[in-house]
């Protein structure tokens, strides 16, 4: 009987452990899921396997503080990554309030919001929400570095660097958030022109977690207010070696050829950016820049030509649109008298004028583009008797 009974409990437990897995076949939680898993792919770099772990971990364990703040970082620095990840920091926004929603006294999660909010741009409700923090607890770390970043993105940048202060002496001695007290006073000292200063902190959050791309990406912006090209490009090298298909890294060292008047690497490395994105029309407007300023106004023309269809089927307002990406291409067609094109071109460009009260800043007069009349006026004296 004992026997039997046991067999028909394993049977029970088998038939329901089946029933969970095909219910739930694309969430299959190993028990060697755990916290420690998940900050350790975090601390390797590998943020897509710390954000899969903590969201298992919050799926397969409920709400747990810990897993929201990993998750909400994941997030954070993952948008800053690379081109068009804007997305991750919205979906951090909406991690953060569902923390609160589940948790809505917990402070940590509630400076957790403050940090979602902050990334998102709306600094001064981040503020708010993080001062009433460390009115209450002077020592929460992460609300004093979040106040501090909140402050930068307003411009009280001495302020920003008392708080940054503050909040990198509390993560010292809690040994929590190091990383992020050194980045926030990394961007404190940046924002009153201490570039020199904000490297080293920079190098020191690094020395935290040296895997994470935008970390590299500040240090070439701070190199390059000091005028380090050298330094600056090795920072985008490490980028890319970390992840070789990086969009962003590409478009910088694009920039910066262009600036160094190294027009052959810069060309090359804003085709790299089309060809790895070729969704994204800040890539085109770059090339095609690129393109007119070498004379090559055909290619010019294409590449203006990729940056508008995209701007106008990705639902861009007006007033937010890259106007030069229709003004250029219709001087490119100009030039190498494609009639056709440019009067598309311009009348585009009007009717987004008239829609969105542009200021005309490129108008021709009543009757066209002039070597559009030319043409016309040609065709009729060769039609004429």
């Amino acid at each position: 009987m004992l026997v039997l009974l046991l067999v028909t409990m394993a049977v029970v437990v088998v038939g329901r452990h089946w029933i969970g897995l095909r219910l739930n076949h694309n969430r299959i939680f190993g028990p060697a899921v755990s916290l420690p898993q998940a900050f350790a792919a975090f601390n390797r770099g590998d943020l897509k396997a710390a954000l899969e772990f903590a969201q298992q971990l919050l799926e397969r364990d409920g709400a747990d503080t810990a897993a929201y703040e990993l998750l909400v970082r994941v997030l954070i620095y993952r948008s800053y990554s690379d081109v068009r990840r804007e997305d991750d920091r919205a979906r951090a926004l909406e991690v953060s309030r569902e923390a609160i929603r589940r948790l809505p006294r917990d402070s940590d999660v509630q400076a957790l919001h403050g940090y979602a909010l902050q990334a998102t741009g709306s600094a001064e409700e981040a503020g708010r929400i993080v001062l009433r923090i460390v009115e209450r607890e002077p020592d929460h770390v992460l609300a004093r570095i979040v106040l501090s970043l909140s402050y930068g993105a307003r411009g009280i940048a001495q302020a920003a660097l008392r708080e940054a202060e503050a909040g990198l002496e509390l993560a010292l001695n809690q040994r929590r958030y190091e990383l992020e007290g050194h980045r926030a006073m990394a961007l404190a000292y940046g924002d009153m022109g201490n570039y020199r200063a904000a490297l080293e902190e920079l190098d020191k959050a690094v020395a935290y977690n040296g895997k994470l791309i935008p970390l590299h990406f500040e240090k070439a912006l701070f190199a390059l207010q000091l005028g380090d090209v050298d330094q600056a490009t090795v920072s985008y090298f490490t980028i890319m070696a970390m992840s070789d298909d990086n969009v962003k890294a590409r478009a910088r060292l694009c920039e910066l050829s262009e600036r160094l008047q190294e027009r052959d690497a810069a060309l090359r490395y804003c085709q790299e950016v089309t060809a790895l994105a070729p969704l994204w029309d800040e890539g085109w407007y770059a090339l095609g820049r690129l393109y007119f300023l070498d004379g090559d106004y055909e290619e010019a023309k294409s590449a203006f030509g990729h940056c508008s269809r995209l701007q106008v089927e990705g639902g861009v307002a007006i007033h937010d649109r890259q106007l030069d990406c229709w003004y250029l291409q219709g001087q490119s067609a100009e030039i190498i008298g494609d009639c056709d094109s440019l009067t598309l071109i311009y009348r585009e460009f009007q009717n987004m004028a008239r829609e969105a009260s542009l200021p005309q800043t490129w108008s021709y007069p009543p009757d066209g583009p002039p070597i559009c009349a030319s043409a016309v006026l040609r065709a009729r004296q060769a039609t004429s008797p």
